[in-house]
């Protein structure tokens, strides 16, 4: 079954994000991924407002997994974990 990957961001550091985005996007298409939500208009109805939202689909669970323990993936967020706040969860879907 096919999965998405959620990401909720805070961002702190434009710099360093703007690094973590440009490895980030590679990893998620070399297992799979594509966005189909990145940044854009969002309406926060419970919870705290993270003014950065990404959604990307994966094949699996599985594969979004494998995606985020990566060497390119980690290298990634090596930029991220300093530059912003964020919550990150997988879900399965039900297509």
């Amino acid at each position: 079954m096919p999965a998405l990957w959620i990401a909720h961001v805070t961002v702190t550091d434009e710099d360093a994000y703007g690094k973590y985005a440009k490895l980030a996007g590679p990893a998620i298409a070399a297992h799979g991924g594509h966005f189909i939500a990145r940044g854009g208009r969002y309406v926060q109805l419970e919870g705290k407002d993270r003014p950065r939202n990404v959604v990307a689909k994966f094949p699996s669970v599985e594969a979004a997994e494998e995606c985020y323990r990566s060497e390119a993936y980690q290298e990634a967020l090596s930029h991220a974990r300093d530059a912003s706040e964020r919550e990150l969860l997988i879900v399965e879907t039900s297509e």
